[in-house]
């Protein structure tokens, strides 16, 4: 299942504080993008009944049956640099991902 860093929950809990939000996160693998898939992240507290639920450190992660087997193993981080911030996925059973970095290939 999926991996958060200690820097992606610390970002995570702080963003859903100043929203007013549930520390509930859906994680999923979308279609599109020049590699042919793309991850996305959104706050979602509508869990079905076949989403795959992981809780970490206060955190849930939600999982569609569609995108469970791509994000196996996979690591959420999150990055600050002086050019911008944001959320990166370290995806093992990618198998490529285009020259920006926002979409991958599974194979």
């Amino acid at each position: 299942m999926i991996h958060l860093t200690n820097k992606a929950i610390e970002k995570f809990k702080e963003f859903a504080d100043n929203e007013g939000l549930k520390p509930i996160i859906r994680v999923k693998v979308l279609g599109g993008g020049c590699a042919g898939m793309t991850n996305d992240i959104c706050f979602d507290d509508n869990i079905q009944d076949t989403d795959e639920v992981v809780e970490q450190d206060g955190i849930k992660l939600i999982v569609d049956q569609f995108s469970v087997h791509y994000l196996d193993d996979a690591t959420i981080d999150f990055n600050e640099t002086e050019y911008g911030f944001g959320f990166k996925f370290i995806i093992p059973n990618a198998k490529s991902s285009c020259g920006c970095g926002s979409s991958v290939s599974y194979g």
